[in-house]
């Protein structure tokens, strides 16, 4: 005999109240709570917030207010837009708003699918792109500003554990603790903007691994970058670099600190590298830290799904960052506008794309990237300029 499906109980949430409440509470002309109470719950300020709600509401049919056959209105995107926010923020179940903003446990887990696929697809392209030549042109200048010409930007990776991974996957992804893991490999530059972020290669592959699957430099095999002239020690140069940590290979690309060092301008020159190195460690930190889903165990079972995830998470930080640059930046730029004009450091604004033609052309670029001699005379110089700008404070001290 056929067993009887059970009718969900229905429940009357009173989804206006949950609205006039919210309205009440943060966005009236008199709120209850003040500007920085709301900084500190939504991890940005409130005119960046609605800027986000007025693009979905406007933008986007599933976050527009609608009204249905009882001629009652839906939920609000304020409604909406704040649970997906407080679930990334808090990174709790999705039944933890019901109480407040009255949506339920199904209606909440879908404004967040659909809050991150559109953050992506409205915001994706200017918050997730490469840097243009004029972001090149900052970031070389504030490079040479810190005492490394040529640098736009420090390379990580950070590992997301995956708490439902499908247990065929499970070996695929676990290394170490056991437990499965998603990789992010990303670029970050001084102000924390993360300017390249490949994610989804599984946890058990290590940096090199995860470098061997990036996209990265294919801006640069074929042929799609700025022409870039940078001066160290005296010598011109046309590759900008990365800083990293002592697994990556070493490579004109790559610079790493030195191992034990000995001299007093290698010991300086480690000094400065590995303090300037943390900014993506920093950029890690402050992701996780703006939006707990990425720090707690992933709880989606679907891949795709806890990548749109955390592409959004990552195009709401650099938004945050764009909005509040100047609040945090941890470095003394009182002189370093007047200089930006007055670097030594170049790029073409003006420059026009040089396709290869052939596969000869690619390999010759790729074999550029990976100049070992290259990277070592970049090095050598790098020591040099850094002891002639820094160390005679050091010899002070």
């Amino acid at each position: 005999m056929k067993k009887k499906r059970k009718k969900r109980a229905y429940i009357e949430r009173h989804r206006e109240e949950g609205h006039i409440r919210l309205w009440n509470d943060y966005f009236s002309e008199t709120p209850t709570y003040p500007e920085n109470i709301f900084r500190q719950r939504f991890r940005k300020n409130k005119r960046l917030f609605m800027h986000i709600v007025y693009r979905l509401s406007n933008e986007v049919h599933y976050f527009r207010e609608k009204t249905d056959a009882l001629r009652r209105n839906s939920f609000t995107p304020l409604q909406k837009c704040t649970a997906a926010i407080r679930i990334l923020v808090y990174g709790s179940a999705a039944d933890t708003v019901d109480e407040y903003l009255r949506l339920d446990e199904t209606t909440t887990r879908l404004c967040v699918e659909y809050f991150v696929e559109d953050i992506i697809y409205l915001f994706g392209d200017e918050y997730l792109r490469r840097p243009t030549p004029a972001d090149l042109q900052h970031l070389l200048n504030f490079g040479e500003y810190r005492g490394f010409p040529g640098m736009i930007g420090s390379i990580d990776c950070m590992h997301w554990e995956w708490k439902n991974s499908p247990t065929a996957w499970k070996g695929q992804y676990s290394r170490g603790s056991g437990k499965p893991t998603i990789v992010l490999e990303a670029v970050a530059s001084f102000d924390l903007w993360i300017w390249h972020a490949f994610f989804g290669p599984p946890g058990t592959l290590n940096d090199i691994n995860v470098l061997d699957r990036s996209p990265v430099f294919d801006d640069i095999i074929n042929g799609q970058v700025p022409n870039v002239t940078f001066f160290v020690n005296g010598r011109e140069c046309h590759m900008a670099y990365y800083l990293t940590d002592g697994i990556y290979p070493k490579w004109a690309i790559f610079i790493q600190s030195i191992p034990l060092p000995q001299e007093p301008e290698a010991v300086l020159f480690a000094k400065k590298q590995e303090a300037a190195r943390k900014d993506v460690e920093r950029a890690f930190g402050v992701l996780q830290a703006r939006f707990a889903i990425v720090k707690n165990p992933a709880l989606f079972w679907d891949k795709v799904k806890i990548g749109n995830i955390m592409r959004a998470c990552i195009i709401l930080h650099n938004m945050i960052v764009e909005d509040e640059r100047d609040e945090y930046i941890q470095y003394d730029l009182a002189g370093f506008n007047e200089r930006e004009d007055t670097g030594t450091s170049h790029v073409d604004l003006n420059f026009s794309s040089h396709m290869p033609t052939h596969i000869t052309e690619m390999m010759e670029a790729r074999n550029d990237i990976r100049d070992r001699q290259m990277h070592q005379q970049l090095k050598d110089d790098l020591v040099q300029n850094i002891w002639h700008k820094y160390g005679s404070s050091q010899d002070n001290n």
